[in-house]
């Protein structure tokens, strides 16, 4: 109660402090309107991430995500929802996820651990994660040995199936918007997709190819003015 009456303009005193007070929040949303969708309008959460609160959201997320569809879900949770992170710090943790072994889920939860609480918080974010998950599937592992060729079982895992490929989508179009803004980045997105959908290559052979020739296209150069006239008349 006390944050909430020291963050209104009248709570500041004389009209100065009012006025700063609408200046600062005129700027973030300005700042928040620059960097993207209607969610990350509000400001992030500044309060410390407890341990036990940080295995909740984990522990939701892995009962409640299903298939390829989790980042959809981390991000939903983490940026929009909690307000932990912002989309930048969100597709660094997915970029790294993506080219280091492993599962994109356990990979991300034990980087959004450790962003948020550090050594401790990646550990409780990870048996957060896999806990539920791998007592459902031991469940549903029992479940689909007698069931596997039933109607209903093959529609429900197809329409499982379909809506992971579908929040996929929805996230890739989200944050993909503000990474994806130059042609080279477009190409590069359109040479793996053609190299892996079409060409049927493997991945740890597109990595090994696209990833370095990615690396050297957007290596740091010198600016261009060095090179240019006003360089020339040093």
């Amino acid at each position: 109660m006390t944050n909430e009456m020291l963050s209104r303009p009248e709570a500041h005193e004389g009209p100065a402090g009012a006025e700063l007070t609408r200046a600062e929040a005129a700027a973030a949303v300005e700042r928040a309107a620059i960097v993207g969708d209607e969610a990350s309008a509000e400001p992030l959460e500044v309060r410390p991430v407890t341990l036990w609160r940080l295995f909740q959201v984990f522990f939701v997320l892995g009962i409640t995500s299903f298939g390829g569809g989790v980042v959809a879900y981390l991000r939903q949770a983490l940026v929009v929802k909690q307000r932990w992170m912002d989309d930048e710090t969100f597709l660094s943790g997915l970029e790294l996820s993506q080219t280091l072994p492993g599962l994109n889920a356990t990979n991300m939860s034990i980087y959004m651990g450790e962003r948020l609480r550090g050594v401790p918080g990646a550990i409780v974010a990870l048996l957060g994660m896999c806990l539920p998950g791998t007592v459902i599937v031991m469940a549903l592992g029992m479940l689909y040995a007698s069931q596997a060729r039933t109607p209903a079982m093959v529609m429900v895992l197809g329409g499982v199936g379909a809506a992971a490929v579908g929040l996929t989508l929805a996230t890739t179009l989200q944050i993909g918007k503000k990474q994806l803004a130059k042609p080279l980045d477009l190409s590069l997105v359109a040479l793996t997709f053609v190299v892996i959908g079409v060409f049927r290559v493997s991945l740890v052979t597109a990595l090994l190819t696209i990833g370095p020739l990615s690396i050297w296209l957007y290596r740091p150069r010198k600016r261009a003015a060095v090179d240019g006239p006003a360089g020339a008349a040093k």
